[in-house]
C-alpha cells in the first residue's frame, strides 16, 4: 500500500476546505429565507435574523398552506411541469437527432440549423405572440403555458452537440442490423446520453416550475393559475387583504408580513428543485459515451 505524501495530505486537506466553504455558500441563503420564514413579523422587519428563526412561528406558511388556491395552483404547476417536460424533451430529440447528422446522410441540415438559431436572437415580440396565443385557441388553458415554448433552441443546440459527438460506428452498425432511425433513436443515442438528458431535463422543469409571467399573460381565471403565478398576486394582494380584516383577525395574524410571506414563496417554490436535483447530479459528471467504442 502507498503512504500518501505529505503534499498529497496538504492538498487534500484544502481542496475539502475549498469545497465545504463553497457548499456553505449555496446552503446559507436558503437557511436565511426558511429562518426568515419562520421568524416573528417584528423581527424579520427590523432584520434581527440570521440563520436561526426569532420568535418562531409558522404563520406565513399555514396562511399560504390554509388556502384552497395554493394547493390548487400546486396542481396545476405539477400538471404544467409533467406535460411541458414530457412535450419539450421530445421535441429536443426529433429535432436534435436528424441535425446532428452529417451533409451526406442530411442535405439541407446547415440551413435548418440556421433556421432555428435565428429564432434564439430574433422574436416576435410580447403582442404577436399573445395574438398567435389567442387566435389558436390557447388563451386560459394549460397549453397556454406549454406550447408556446414547447421546444427550446439553446436546449436543442445542446442536445445536437451531444449527439455529434457519439461515435457514428454506432449508428452504422445498428443501420446494418436493420435498425430504422426511430430505433437508432431511442435504443442507442438516448441511452448513451443519460447525462444530457439529465442536465437538460433538469433545465427543463426549473423553466416551467419556474415560470409566472405567462401565466398572468394566458390565463384569465385565477383558479387555473401555477403556483408562482398564484403566489405572485398572493403577495400583491396581501396589504388589501390585510385592511379588510377585523381586529381579532388581524391580531390572529399579527406575525404575518410581507417579508415573511415573500420568503416562505421563495423556498417553497425552490423545495421541489432541491428535492428533485439530487436524483439528477449523478448523471452530470457521467461521460457521454461511456460504455461505447471510441473513434
Amino acid at each position: 500500500m502507498i503512504r500518501p505524501t505529505l503534499s498529497r495530505k496538504v492538498f487534500v486537506v484544502f481542496n475539502t476546505l475549498v469545497l465545504t466553504l463553497i457548499t456553505l455558500l449555496g446552503i446559507i441563503p436558503f437557511i436565511h429565507l426558511l429562518s426568515i420564514s419562520l421568524s416573528s413579523n417584528t423581527a424579520a422587519t427590523a432584520g434581527e435574523v440570521s440563520l436561526w428563526p426569532v420568535g418562531f412561528n409558522f404563520d406565513a406558511y399555514k396562511y399560504l398552506g390554509e388556502k384552497v388556491e395554493f394547493f390548487r395552483s400546486l396542481g396545476v404547476s405539477v400538471e404544467r411541469v409533467v406535460l411541458g417536460t414530457a412535450v419539450n424533451m421530445f421535441l429536443v430529440f426529433i429535432t436534435a437527432f436528424p441535425l446532428a447528422k452529417s451533409r451526406e446522410q442530411f442535405k439541407f441540415r446547415t440551413p435548418y440549423v440556421w433556421f432555428f438559431a435565428v429564432t434564439m436572437f430574433f422574436g416576435g415580440g410580447l403582442i404577436p405572440t399573445y395574438i398567435v396565443v389567442k387566435n389558436t385557441g390557447l388563451i386560459d388553458s394549460i397549453w397556454a403555458l406549454i406550447l408556446p415554448g414547447a421546444l427550446n433552441v439553446w436546449n436543442m443546440v445542446l442536445m445536437l452537440n451531444f449527439f455529434r459527438t457519439i461515435p457514428k460506428e454506432l449508428d452504422e452498425a445498428a443501420t446494418i442490423d436493420g435498425a430504422g432511425h426511430w430505433t437508432v433513436l431511442w435504443r442507442i443515442y438516448l441511452p448513451i446520453s443519460l447525462p444530457s438528458i439529465a442536465t437538460i431535463g433538469l433545465f427543463t422543469i426549473v423553466g416551467h416550475w419556474n415560470a409566472w409571467f405567462d401565466g398572468i399573460l394566458y390565463l384569465n381565471s385565477p383558479d387555473k393559475y401555477p403556483l408562482q403565478t398564484y403566489l405572485s398576486t398572493l403577495i400583491m394582494s396581501i396589504n388589501a387583504q390585510m385592511q379588510s380584516l377585523s381586529l381579532e383577525q388581524i391580531k390572529a395574524m399579527e406575525n404575518l408580513s410581507e417579508k415573511t410571506l415573500q420568503t416562505a414563496q421563495i423556498f417553497m417554490g425552490a423545495l421541489p428543485i432541491m428535492v428533485v436535483y439530487p436524483f439528477l447530479q449523478k448523471y452530470f459528471v457521467k461521460g457521454m459515451t461511456v460504455g461505447s467504442v471510441k473513434e
